[in-house]
C-alpha cells in the first residue's frame, strides 16, 4: 500500500497523515469485523500503536475488567483473528472472576469477540456467565458465511430454552456447520428439547453430538428428541442425558427410537435417571433388532437389578452392536453379574468394555466373571470391579481366568 500511495501522480503523500486518517475511520467504525481492512493497512504502513494498547490486556487476561474504546476492541480482534491460534476460542480467557470489577458482561465481551469465534473451530463458553443475550451473538455467528464452527461448549450457562432456540434456529440453516453442541446444565426444559427436536429434523443440521445432561429434560424433552431420532434427516451419533429426571416412560419412546431405521445413533448415556428395571427392559429391547446401531450405553446408578441384567444378558446374546456397558453404582449383586457374565460367554456378544464399579459384587459373582474371561469367544478388553466386595477369592478367581489363553482382557482394575 505504502509503495502504492508514493507514486500516484503529483499527489502529495504524508504517511503520518493517512496513518492518523485510518485511525479515525476505526474510531468512528463500532464494528471490530469491519475495521479488520484498516488495521491491516496500518499493518503495512508500519503503525503497531493501537495493536501494541491492547497486547498487554490479552497478556494480563480479564479484557471485561478494562475500559476498551472501540478501536482497542476492533485491534483486539485483529490481534486474534491474525494469530495462529484459532482452533479454540476460549471466553474465560477473556473475561475477569472478579465480576465486581468487570464493566462489560460476559454477554458483551463474546459480541465484541463474534468474529474471532465464527473464525474459530470450537468455541468454550463453560461456566461463563452467558445467556440468552449471548446466544443471540452465537446464534448470528453460526449463520454467517464464514462461520468456522464445528463445536460448541455452553456446559454450566444460564442460556434457558430462550438461548437454546436461538441456537436451534441456526442449525437449521445450511451455513451452519455445528457438529458438536454442548449444553450440560444449561437450564433447558421440554420446551428447549422441541427447539432441538425440529433443528435435528431439518435437512441442513449437521448435528453428530447432543449432550443435554443436568437439565430438567424429562420423560417429555426426551419424547420430543427421540421423534427427531427417528427422522432420517437426523444424522445424531451421541447423546449424553445424564441427570435429566428420565424414567421408564422416556425409555419408552427411546427404545422406538433406536430401532427405527435411519437411527444414527452409537453412544447414549441415561446415567443418574430413575429408569429402572422396566426402563432398561426397553432399552435392551431395542439393541437385539438389527436396526439398532448403538455401540455405548451408559447406565450408571440408574437403579438397575439383576432383573434388569436379565434383559440386558438377553441383548448380549443377540446379534447385538454393543460395544461398551456401563453398569456401576447399581445394585446388581452376584446374581446381576451372573447373567451379565452369561451373555458374554455367547458368540454372538461383541462386548469390550464393561464397567461395574461399586455393584455390590463379591468372589461369588467373580466365579461366573472368571468362567466367562476364559470362554473362547468372550471380546472383553476392559474390565472395572472397583468398589466391591471381591476379596483374595475373588482376585484369586480373575488371576486364574487371566492366565488362560482364551482371556483377552488387558485393563482390570
Amino acid at each position: 500500500m505504502k509503495g502504492l500511495l508514493t507514486h500516484i501522480g503529483n499527489i502529495s503523500y504524508n504517511e503520518e497523515k493517512t496513518v492518523e486518517y485510518i485511525k479515525i475511520k476505526i474510531r468512528v467504525n463500532p464494528s471490530p469485523e469491519k475495521s479488520i481492512n484498516l488495521f491491516h493497512c496500518l499493518n503495512e504502513l508500519g503503525d503497531q500503536s493501537l495493536v501494541s494498547e491492547v497486547q498487554k490486556y490479552l497478556r494480563s487476561g480479564g479484557l471485561s475488567s478494562a475500559r476498551l474504546s472501540s478501536s482497542q476492541w476492533s485491534a483486539v480482534v485483529f490481534v486474534l483473528l491474525t494469530s495462529e491460534q484459532l482452533d479454540e476460542f476460549d471466553l474465560s480467557k477473556y473475561i475477569s472472576n472478579k465480576y465486581k470489577e468487570n464493566h462489560m458482561t460476559p454477554d458483551e465481551v463474546l459480541l465484541k469477540l463474534l468474529p474471532v469465534v465464527e473464525a474459530s473451530r470450537s468455541a468454550e463458553l463453560r461456566d461463563c456467565g452467558v445467556t440468552d443475550e449471548g446466544c443471540t451473538a452465537l446464534s448470528s455467528a453460526l449463520r454467517s458465511n464464514s462461520s468456522q464452527l464445528r463445536e460448541l461448549n455452553l456446559p454450566g450457562n444460564k442460556v434457558g430454552d430462550a438461548g437454546v432456540k436461538l441456537i436451534s434456529d441456526a442449525l437449521k440453516d445450511p451455513r451452519c456447520k455445528l457438529e458438536t453442541l454442548r449444553l450440560s446444565d444449561c437450564r433447558v426444559t421440554s420446551k428447549g428439547c422441541a427447539a432441538l427436536s425440529s433443528a435435528l429434523r431439518s435437512n441442513s443440521s449437521q448435528l453428530r453430538e447432543l449432550r443435554l445432561s443436568e437439565n430438567y429434560v424429562g420423560d417429555r424433552g426426551l419424547t420430543l428428541i427421540s421423534d427427531a431420532l427417528k427422522d432420517p434427516r437426523c444424522e445424531l451419533e451421541k447423546l449424553r442425558l445424564r441427570d435429566c429426571g428420565v424414567t421408564d416412560e422416556g425409555c419408552a419412546a427411546l427404545s422406538s427410537a433406536l430401532r427405527s431405521n435411519p437411527s444414527q445413533l452409537r453412544e447414549l448415556s441415561l446415567s443418574g435417571n430413575k429408569v429402572g428395571d422396566a426402563g432398561v427392559k426397553l432399552i435392551s429391547d431395542a439393541l437385539k433388532d438389527p436396526r439398532c446401531e448403538l455401540e455405548i450405553l451408559w447406565l450408571r446408578d440408574c437403579g438397575v437389578t439383576a432383573k434388569g441384567c436379565a434383559a440386558l444378558a438377553s441383548a448380549l446374546r443377540s446379534n447385538s452392536n454393543l460395544r461398551e456397558l456401563h453398569l456401576s453404582l447399581n445394585s446388581l449383586g452376584d446374581r446381576g453379574l451372573t447373567l451379565i457374565s452369561d451373555g458374554l460367554k455367547d458368540p454372538l456378544c461383541k462386548l469390550e468394555i464393561l464397567t461395574l464399579w461399586d455393584c455390590g459384587v463379591t468372589d461369588e459373582g467373580c466365579a461366573a466373571l472368571s468362567s466367562a474371561l476364559r470362554s473362547n469367544p468372550s471380546q472383553l478388553r476392559e474390565l472395572s470391579l472397583s468398589g466391591n466386595n471381591v476379596g483374595d477369592a475373588g482376585v484369586k478367581l480373575l488371576s486364574d481366568a487371566l492366565k488362560d489363553p482364551s482371556c483377552k482382557l488387558e485393563i482390570l482394575w
